[in-house]
């Protein structure tokens, strides 16, 4: 059973959140917030696989309340839920350790799919998205240190994955540039998560941009 915990300052789409998800076998709505800083104190009580959290809330914003609940419990995974615009302060969230986002005009079954996926582990972003964050956002994120840069550590072929994730490629479209297979692609993107320390492939993308391994 999935457990989610739900964090947004308006009631209703609370409300709607919560009909889409509890009509689901596998999935158990364990408790509500209309701020950040409930969102965090219901995170440690009840322990939730997977977070929905709104970015702009009253008195405790959604990007500290998911370097809290990051930090604190790093097996509960945070989905920010964001506008169509995708604003700088959900693109702050991903860097606070969530691991993707979803737009609030979703349909039930997208929410549905996007709660099962990052419970599993997946980051939710497709590659259009990805690259209209980068677009966005790229320039913004200040250089690395590239002599502490862990990335040294990867092989030759890890290194152009990780590149090919930065640049917002998908799986297949990796596999097909590289000539190699999907389960191959899956294999290095592993390693490579792996060997960086990284939560999913967003974070993957930061990293590659902090390090000015892309631009």
């Amino acid at each position: 059973m999935i457990k989610v915990l739900i964090a947004d300052d308006q009631e209703l789409i609370r409300l709607g959140f919560r009909m889409a998800l509890a009509a689901q076998d596998d999935i158990c709505v364990v408790a509500e917030a209309s701020d950040g800083a409930q969102a965090v104190e219901q995170a440690r009580r009840t322990r939730p696989d997977v977070v929905l959290m709104d970015v702009r809330m009253p008195h405790v914003d959604g990007i500290v309340a998911t370097a809290s609940i990051t930090k604190a419990l790093p097996d509960t995974r945070v989905l920010i839920l964001t506008t169509f615009d995708l604003d700088e302060y959900a693109f702050a969230a991903l860097r606070a350790g969530a691991s993707g986002f979803m737009l609030k005009d979703s349909t039930a079954e997208s929410l549905v799919d996007s709660v099962r996926a990052v419970a599993a582990g997946e980051a939710v972003m497709s590659p259009r998205i990805t690259r209209r964050m980068l677009d966005l956002f790229g320039a913004r994120i200040p250089a690395g240190t590239p002599a502490d840069d862990p990335a040294m550590a990867l092989s030759a072929r890890e290194h152009e994955v990780l590149i090919a994730i930065a640049q917002g490629k998908s799986n297949p479209e990796i596999a097909a540039e590289f000539f190699i297979s999907e389960a191959t692609v899956k294999s290095h993107v592993g390693h490579v998560l792996a060997k960086l320390g990284l939560r999913d492939r967003i974070h993957a993308v930061i990293y590659a941009y902090e390090h000015h391994l892309v631009g």
